[in-house]
């Protein structure tokens, strides 16, 4: 109840409007994209509050140091250790087999920017789940944020990507300039 009374205050006094697709009706991963500035999270977390979405995030274990560790999990957070991609992967299909209903947010870029491709995760645990995937963007040059569709993996990567690139065509994030193209290292290689 209180995060979707944040969320209203929020969107009620904020300079950015929410436009969004229907939620999803059932478990799904949400990318979060472009994911050029830490204010993505906030706006995300917001679109998820605001929609009534019960959201688990992936985020680097330094996130969770110190006196931050409660509260990053408090908002949903599950901690990754980047050297162990695959583990983090392994652990979000347990949770999901043994039945804990949760939107996955995930962006799929990685950092803030500078990297070349997508990560692949977001696409291995959509597959392995059966989850959908939505799609959230963020494009300061409309000033909009929201959901946009949700899309089934069909396992042709290459074709999911195409569609995914489709959308994210015209959304340039927060910080333009750290944009990273939707492309996976090797789109010809199944996940």
């Amino acid at each position: 109840m209180l995060p979707r009374i944040l969320a209203r205050l929020y969107w009620t006094f904020s300079r950015w409007t929410l436009r969004s697709e229907p939620a999803p009706t059932r478990p799904s991963v949400l990318i979060g994209a472009p994911h050029t500035s830490n204010w993505d999270f906030v706006l995300m977390l917001a679109i998820a509050w605001r929609l009534g979405i019960p959201v688990r995030w992936l985020g680097k274990a330094s996130l969770f140091a110190g006196w931050r560790g409660p509260i990053m999990r408090a908002l949903g957070g599950i901690p990754v250790q980047r050297d162990d991609a695959a583990r983090v992967v392994d652990e979000v299909v347990e949770r999901v087999h043994a039945g804990e209903v949760f939107g996955l947010v995930v962006t799929p870029d990685g950092t803030r920017g500078g990297n070349e491709y997508w990560k692949s995760g977001f696409y291995r645990i959509a597959r392995a789940t059966g989850m959908p995937v939505t799609l959230g963007y963020v494009d300061r040059t409309t000033m909009t944020t929201g959901l946009g569709p949700t899309i089934d993996l069909t396992g042709d990567v290459a074709g999911d990507m195409d569609r995914i690139r489709a959308f994210y065509a015209d959304k340039a994030g927060l910080r333009p300039e750290r944009r990273t193209e939707p492309r996976l290292q090797n789109e010809l290689v199944a996940s």
